[in-house]
C-alpha cells in the first residue's frame, strides 16, 4: 500500500479528531450556544453515517468476506461482524457513567454563571476531565473507522471524516465548558479538549500497526462490517439523542434526511 494513501487516511482522522478544538473555540468566543445549528448538524452527521453504513460499507464488507468464505457463510460472518461492531461501542458506553458521557448536552451559557464554591469547582473540573477521557475512549473506534474507510476509498473516507468532525464539535464544548467554568482558564480548557481529540488519530495508528500486517480480504471485510456497526450505533445512540436535546425534534430529522441525501448524491457522482 502506498505511503501517500496511508498518510491521507491518517490526516483525515487527525482532522476529524481535532474538531473538538472547534467546539472549544465556539465556547470561548460566542456568548450563546447555537442549539438549532448543532441539532441540524448532528442530525446531518447521523444521516451521512447511517446511509453510508447500510448502502456502501456493509455491502463492500460482505463482498470481500464472501469472496473468501462463500455466499452463505460469508453473509452470516458479515452480519456477525456488523453486530460485533455495535457490541464494541455498546460495551464502551456501559463503562462510562452517564454524568460523564461526552454526548450529554453542555451549554456555553453555563460559563456565565457566578457564585461557584470550591466544592462546585472541584466537581466541574472532575466532570471536564472525565468527559475528556470518555471522549478519548469513544474516539478510538471512530478513528479506526475513518482510517479504514479512507484506505479503501478516499472520497468515502472524506465523507465519514466530515461527519465525525461535525459530531466532535459539541464534544469539545462538553469538555471545555466545565473545565473553564471550574478554573477560569481558556488555555486549560482548550488543551484538555485538544488532547481528547488526539485519540482519534491514535486509534487509527494503533489499528494500522496491529492489523495491516495481517490484512487480507477476510480481515478487511470483518473490519469494514464492524465499522458499519460502530457508525450505526453511534448515530442512533449518541448523535440523534443529542440532536434532539439541542433543538427541536424536527430539526434533527431534517438534518438526518439532508445528510442521507447529500451522501446518496455523493456516492452516485463519485
Amino acid at each position: 500500500m502506498e505511503f501517500s494513501a496511508i498518510l491521507y487516511a491518517f490526516l483525515l482522522t487527525l482532522f476529524a479528531g481535532l474538531a473538538t478544538g472547534i467546539g472549544s473555540a465556539l465556547a470561548f468566543f460566542t456568548k450563546r450556544t447555537n442549539t438549532k445549528f448543532l441539532s441540524v448538524s448532528l442530525g446531518f452527521s447521523a444521516g451521512v453515517m447511517i446511509y453510508v453504513s447500510f448502502v456502501e460499507i456493509f455491502f463492500k464488507a460482505k463482498e470481500s468476506i464472501v469472496s473468501v468464505a462463500g455466499d452463505k457463510a460469508g453473509s452470516w460472518i458479515t452480519v456477525g461482524a456488523f453486530f460485533g461492531g455495535i457490541l464494541i461501542v455498546a460495551l464502551i458506553d456501559v463503562f462510562i457513567p452517564k454524568v460523564e458521557n461526552p454526548h450529554e448536552v453542555r451549554l456555553i451559557e453555563d460559563m456565565n454563571k457566578n457564585g461557584l464554591n470550591n466544592d462546585s469547582q472541584t466537581k466541574l473540573m472532575r466532570m471536564g476531565v472525565m468527559t475528556a477521557l470518555a471522549i478519548g475512549i469513544h474516539n478510538f473506534p471512530e478513528g479506526l473507522a475513518t482510517f479504514v474507510a479512507a484506505l479503501d476509498d478516499p472520497e468515502l473516507g472524506l465523507a465519514i471524516a466530515i461527519a465525525i468532525a461535525i459530531h466532535n464539535i459539541p464534544e469539545g464544548i462538553a469538555v471545555s465548558v466545565p473545565v473553564y467554568f471550574a478554573t477560569g482558564s481558556r488555555r486549560k480548557a482548550f488543551k484538555l479538549s485538544f488532547l481528547s481529540g488526539l485519540s482519534e488519530p491514535v486509534g487509527a495508528l494503533i489499528g494500522y500497526l496491529i492489523l495491516m500486517p495481517f490484512m487480507n480480504d477476510m480481515v478487511f471485510g470483518l473490519l469494514f462490517a464492524s465499522v458499519a456497526g460502530i457508525m450505526v450505533f453511534i448515530s442512533l445512540d449518541e448523535l440523534l439523542p443529542a440532536a434532539r436535546e439541542y433543538g427541536e425534534h424536527h430539526l434533527s430529522i431534517y438534518g438526518l434526511l439532508a445528510g442521507m441525501a447529500v451522501m446518496a448524491v455523493s456516492l452516485e457522482l463519485l
